[in-house]
């Protein structure tokens, strides 16, 4: 009878741990789906981030999120193209593997987008230069110009500062624990 409990208990603890993954995933995933993502990889990328595992076959991306093995193929080849997730081949296995980018995942991801940035200046260079600079159009496009400018060289220091933002939340998070610790 103990054990009876004891089993259903696990069952019943895997089930919350699985509803709240998947109420995280479906959260995170709405989001990124919001800021521009394709609904299945912003899916994909939401669960691979949540999820405790570090690499995944498609088969078991598809088995996490409950969707067909198509589906997870065109949203892996989606999240591979645009760098947000690594493409491996195990050792002696026939599929493939896939994983989050080592490290610092956001910083890496953030400035990545520096070569696109760099286009947008170009383009917005040259459109000032066709409708010049005095006139109310050209005018925005100096303030566009000088708003990417801004970011490009924000970016530059961006990976510097948010290491010493994230130690120093991780040693007041440590400090907090120890505090709240019984003792």
């Amino acid at each position: 009878m103990l054990h009876n409990v004891v089993n259903l208990q696990k069952v019943m603890m895997h089930d919350m741990s699985t509803d709240s993954l998947s109420r995280a995933v479906e959260r995170f995933g709405q989001a990124l789906e919001g800021s521009g993502m394709p609904r299945m990889p912003a899916r994909v990328f939401a669960y691979v981030l949540a999820e405790d595992s570090d690499r995944y076959t498609a088969a078991q991306l598809a088995d996490g999120l409950q969707v067909s093995p198509a589906a997870i193929s065109g949203a892996v080849r989606y999240l591979v193209d645009t760098g947000l997730l690594i493409r491996e081949r195990a050792p002696g296995r026939r599929g493939d593997i896939f994983r989050v980018l080592d490290g610092d995942i956001w910083a890496t991801i953030t400035t990545a987008r520096k070569p696109m940035i760099d286009n947008f200046i170009a383009a917005v260079d040259d459109a000032i230069a066709l409708v010049g600079a005095e006139t109310p159009g050209g005018r925005r496009l100096v303030e566009t110009a000088d708003f990417l400018r801004f970011t490009r060289a924000d970016l530059e220091d961006l990976p510097r500062r948010w290491a010493s933002y994230r130690d120093e939340m991780r040693t007041q998070q440590v400090g907090a624990r120890s505090a709240n610790a019984p003792g």
